[in-house]
């Protein structure tokens, strides 16, 4: 059994195929693996075993009747407790929400996943309201890495990443509003990939706005590549979901980064402080893709820092999302989100709007470098995963979590699809690149990822 639950979703599926084993097999593997991880990372608020299993024998059955539903059918997924799942109450880390509701209806993603017949294991941690880069709430307590558990797995998808690491579920769902599946993607050594926005629909609308992504966690592109195909649809719920993509993306995977113009920008101009270990494991990574054919230029996108616009719509985002709860209720939020509401609720109308304009500039400087470079590399982060428990890394001076992760909140704001690839390790933790392309352009981020996974990058070096 715990050789099945190091299997990835298409080698499950070519399983199911052959009829070398069945869903009802998969699901009771990944259901203990998950038990087991628990005690040591805490990656669950709750696991729907019942239900889980009763999904796998429908979908065993239709394997035997050769009639699966298509790709993901009796596949297990995960469900970072951000995203509707009918029949489970969505807490989002919160103790000010009430468990007894309806919960009545899944989330766009979670229904594409439903109508294929993909196996639902359980609901994932995440800080309250999925406020910052780190997994720990008030609910649910502190989910740890995978590698070292005296270690943050990051967020504030950390317990889908924990899960996918540690096999419980090749496949997670998570949320990504300033780098949330990124973040965790790179601290436990897994593939996470943050679509165009829009790409994925959400429902109901994220209190941070446009800034909220939905995306794919899994062991390597070829997974998300799947999982895109399923949960890339338009749904009338969201009223800014774009139409369907144009084309497979798992289909497209195959093209390679020959005759690709790569941009490699290993500190953003000298803006960010990358640890030395961090920066090597990500330039032999890049030195990887040259080796394949593309063509790599070491230079810096036109990004001035653009946090205190970040914050401005963060902020407001925590504020407004805790607008309707009383004094009592405010006392139960994670003392962070309760600061950050305080001071979104101060911010005017202006200040919003000039935030906003900032964005808008982001976005077009960013369309302008594209013109030239098809993708943008850089580290996904520029430390390793550090104490678990904490916003920021002891003695940084950082404030916010916003303080450590450059790399990755600027492309919420402009909307652009980004990946973070695990590449390799610094002390026996994992270290991710992050691949950027321009809007619309998914394609490109997941066929540069799926060619560093077929020439062997993996987490075997440094």
């Amino acid at each position: 059994m715990s050789e099945l639950t190091e299997l990835t979703a298409a080698r499950l599926l070519d399983g199911y195929r052959k009829g070398e084993f069945g869903p009802v097999e998969v699901t009771r593997a990944a259901l203990r693996r998950a038990e087991e991880i628990q005690p040591d990372v805490n990656a669950f608020v709750r696991l729907l075993a019942d239900d889980a299993l009763q999904r796998a024998a429908v979908s065993e059955e239709r394997w035997r009747r050769g009639e699966p539903l298509g790709p993901l059918d009796g596949v297990p997924v995960t469900v970072k407790d951000i995203l509707l799942l009918r029949g489970a109450p969505t807490l989002k880390g919160s103790r000010t929400i009430d468990p007894a509701g309806r919960w009545d209806e899944d989330a766009p993603s979670v229904a594409r996943l439903r109508e294929r017949g993909a196996v639902f294991l359980g609901k994932t941690t995440t800080p309250e309201f999925g406020w910052k880069g780190v997994t720990d709430s008030p609910l649910s307590g502190v989910t740890r890495n995978p590698r070292d558990p005296s270690r943050t797995a990051g967020g504030s998808s950390g317990g889908a990443a924990a899960a996918v690491a540690l096999g419980a579920g090749p496949l997670a769902l998570g949320t990504d509003g300033g780098g949330s599946v990124r973040i965790p993607a790179a601290f436990c050594g897994i593939f996470a990939l943050k679509p165009t926005y829009g790409r994925v629909p959400l429902y109901p609308a994220s209190a941070f706005g446009t800034l909220a992504h939905v995306g794919p966690m899994t062991r390597d592109a070829a997974d998300a590549a799947l999982l895109m195909d399923a949960i890339a649809a338009p749904d009338s719920r969201d009223w800014s979901a774009l139409p369907p993509a144009p084309g497979s993306f798992a289909e497209a995977l195959g093209g390679g980064v020959r005759g690709l113009r790569v941009a490699f920008s290993s500190s953003l101009g000298g803006q960010v402080r990358v640890d030395p270990g961090v920066a090597g494991v990500v330039r032999r990574a890049v030195e990887r893709l040259a080796g394949l054919g593309a063509y790599v230029e070491e230079t810096d996108p036109d990004l001035a820092d653009p946090v205190e616009a970040f914050h401005a719509l963060w902020f407001a985002g925590a504020a407004r999302v805790t607008r309707h709860l009383g004094r009592e209720q405010r006392e139960r939020l994670d003392p962070g989100l309760r600061e950050i509401c305080r001071e979104g609720g101060r911010l005017s109308a202006q200040t919003y709007l000039a935030a906003v304009d900032v964005r808008m500039d982001l976005g077009r400087r960013m369309g302008r470098f594209h013109e030239t470079y098809d993708l943008l590399v850089t580290p996904t982060l520029p430390v390793t995963a550090f104490e678990a428990g904490a916003e920021v890394p002891r003695g940084s001076g950082h404030r916010r979590w916003t303080g450590w992760t450059p790399f990755t909140y600027p492309f919420n704001m402009t909307q652009q699809p980004a990946a973070s690839v695990p590449v390799g390790l610094v002390d026996g933790l994992p270290v991710g690149l992050q691949l950027v392309a321009a809007r619309h352009r998914d394609d490109l981020v997941l066929r540069a990822a799926h060619a560093l996974d077929e020439a062997g990058l993996t987490l075997s070096g440094s």
